[in-house]
């Protein structure tokens, strides 16, 4: 049977995406889904923008639609479906990004459940998909079974929380892969990635350097735990580094990457989730270095309980608040996309309106 909240005359909106260059389309009053086995219904308190979504609105990235975009959010449990415990009613929390069947290869045998075989990503589907409560650009999305989800501590705000369910945890999947021989490490772009990044690292003990053009982005990589930041790779000169952790989303990086890495060393790369991502890489110049390659994708739900706790054990250590815009309404979703595409703020919020 099914476990209402105390509250469920609260009408259901959702921002359907139709294609680039067409605004968002406002739909009210959506139907209150009827949920089944393992699902959740969440009202969603803060949604944030994340670059796949911006990949999405500009063509750079397929979709099925309309779609329901938004992945990167926090909110309350308002009704639950059965089969999940009746504590998390109520409950202010975020989520995986995706839902995995926990008994595929994937999930079950390579700890990849980010890799399963019936996989579905919240803000990536199809308006029409289930009950099309799918992204988090809406005032509810439903969680489907097989996702984590995982109460918020008080102190963990929400625009603190709300990246953490993409962004964050994938960099803790990404500094997991460091090693104690890996101190000396290289940050490639000062976005929200390499923010997270160096304040993970900062807090592990290891010596961060990182690189990106913008002046903006690299003070606030200092406030990040950065330990030295430069405009370009140039100022590291005939430096050598442990690690390179590629989180600038272009592959003019890479050879610059591999110039300053030591021999036996790991290059990571995660920002390039997009079809421009040629690399100019010679297997000559990986196999002379004796240099190891590992690609990361999302995370697995562990990530994000790692992020989650780093946040509660930090969250005054590092200006989370410079991180993420004052949130705009909801409604003025296309303006929000505007404000993210001017780069002003690692995160846009957007919030329903009340």
């Amino acid at each position: 049977r099914k476990i209402f909240n105390m509250h469920p005359s609260s009408s259901i909106t959702r921002m359907v995406f139709e294609g680039t260059g067409r605004a968002f389309r406002e739909e009210s009053d959506v139907g209150r889904p009827e949920l089944v086995e393992g699902e959740a219904l969440i009202e969603i308190s803060l949604a944030t923008i994340c670059g796949s979504d911006l990949h999405t609105h500009a063509g750079r990235r397929s979709a099925s639609l309309p779609a329901s975009l938004g992945h990167e959010g926090v909110g309350t449990v308002t009704e639950l479906g059965p089969g999940l415990h009746p504590d998390l009613l109520g409950q202010r929390v975020t989520w995986t990004l995706a839902a995995s069947c926990g008994t595929c290869p994937a999930c079950s045998d390579w700890q990849l459940p980010q890799k399963c075989t019936d996989l579905f990503k919240y803000g990536h589907a199809a308006a029409t998909d289930g009950h099309g409560l799918n992204g988090c650009f809406a005032s509810h999305v439903v969680l489907r079974r097989g996702t984590t989800i995982l109460p918020l501590p008080q102190h963990v705000s929400d625009t603190m929380a709300a990246p953490a369910n993409c962004a964050l945890a994938t960099m803790v999947a990404v500094v997991e892969t460091l090693s104690d021989a890996h101190q000396h490490v290289l940050i490639q772009g000062a976005g929200l990635l390499g923010l997270y990044g160096a304040a993970l690292l900062n807090e592990a003990g290891k010596q961060v350097v990182m690189v990106d053009p913008d002046p903006t982005r690299r003070e606030l990589a200092q406030a990040f735990g950065a330990d030295r930041v430069f405009a370009s790779s140039d100022g590291l000169g005939a430096e050598s580094v442990d690690a390179v952790l590629e989180v600038a989303g272009t592959p003019k990086v890479i050879a610059e990457g591999i110039r300053v890495l030591r021999p036996g060393g790991q290059y990571v790369l995660a920002g390039l989730v997009h079809p421009e991502s040629a690399l100019d890489l010679t297997g000559d110049c990986v196999i002379r270095k004796c240099l190891t390659l590992r690609g990361i994708h999302n995370y697995a739900p562990q990530h994000l309980k790692s992020g989650i706790g780093f946040l509660e054990t930090q969250y005054d250590a590092y200006p989370w608040d410079r991180l993420v815009s004052e949130p705009i309404p909801l409604t003025n979703l296309d303006e929000a996309f505007e404000l993210a595409l001017s780069r002003r703020w690692p995160r846009v919020a957007v919030c329903p309106s009340t």
